[in-house]
């Protein structure tokens, strides 16, 4: 991280943070589990868009996320995300995914938090998707530890499609006990030792925000419906279609 990005993020955080609060009941919970040094992956549920910045709000460090460079494009979010630490990724050429991982990785050996949501897009129908091995795969690159989070009421101040956020309502960013991966060391491209990680983190995930799991991946077609009950399983029991590995730290959607 260098200093202008740096000092950018402590401006962005110092205004935003009080107008979160202020605008907004925010509850904080287990915010202790938070590593108060060195790298960590923070792995919360997706439900809206002002996830990153409720997630940053919660935490006294800096925490960046990767997400997809079109957002440079429009002047509402043109300064604001990357000011609030999202490292732009172009997925229109090459391996976005690797690029994305490598951006990630350098971030936790360097210290730093990163975020990533398993799910790689926001639910649209308030259910918790299936995970993404990305996850696994990057805490398995650096021995980080995965922090789970679980989010609620996200969704209720700005779902999904709606352009501006609902004041004065209630959201709670609850961080659970960090995963440890490193008993894994020694199978870091053993497939299943990935899912069997990934879907620890969903299990948390889900704990933490209440929601209701389906094996399923999430869909990024805006006018997906609803996925009916009889499709709701324990993390792991099944497969699911299998997505673009661009959306494998997919942040930003």
């Amino acid at each position: 991280m260098t200093p202008k990005v740096g000092r950018l993020y402590g401006v962005a955080k110092a205004v935003l943070d009080p107008l979160i609060r202020f605008g907004w009941r925010l509850d904080v919970q287990g915010l202790e589990n938070v590593p108060a040094s060195g790298g960590a992956i923070v792995a919360p549920n997706h439900l809206s868009v002002i996830d990153h910045f409720v997630v940053g709000a919660a935490l006294n460090r800096r925490i960046t996320y990767v997400g997809k460079a079109e957002y440079l494009d429009s002047w509402k979010t043109r300064y604001i995300f990357p000011a609030m630490g999202m490292i732009p990724i172009d997925r229109g050429g090459g391996s976005a995914a690797q690029r994305a991982l490598d951006a990630a990785a350098g971030l936790l050996n360097g210290g730093e938090l990163f975020g990533i949501y398993p799910e790689g897009t926001r639910s649209r129908d308030g259910l918790l998707h299936k995970g993404h091995t990305g996850v696994a795969r990057l805490a398995l690159r650096t021995m980080c530890p995965i922090v789970p989070v679980g989010l609620q009421g996200t969704d209720e101040v700005q779902p999904p499609d709606a352009s501006l956020p609902r004041p004065f309502r209630m959201m709670r960013v609850s961080f659970g006990v960090p995963i440890d991966v490193t008993r894994y060391a020694d199978r870091a491209d053993d497939r299943l030792v990935l899912r069997q990680i990934t879907d620890e983190v969903m299990f948390e995930i889900g704990r933490l925000s209440g929601q209701r799991y389906v094996d399923t991946y999430a869909n990024r077609d805006d006018s997906a419906e609803a996925l009916p009950p009889e499709t709701a399983k324990v993390p792991g029991s099944g497969t699911g279609p299998r997505r673009s590995s661009a959306d494998v730290l997919s942040s930003a959607s």
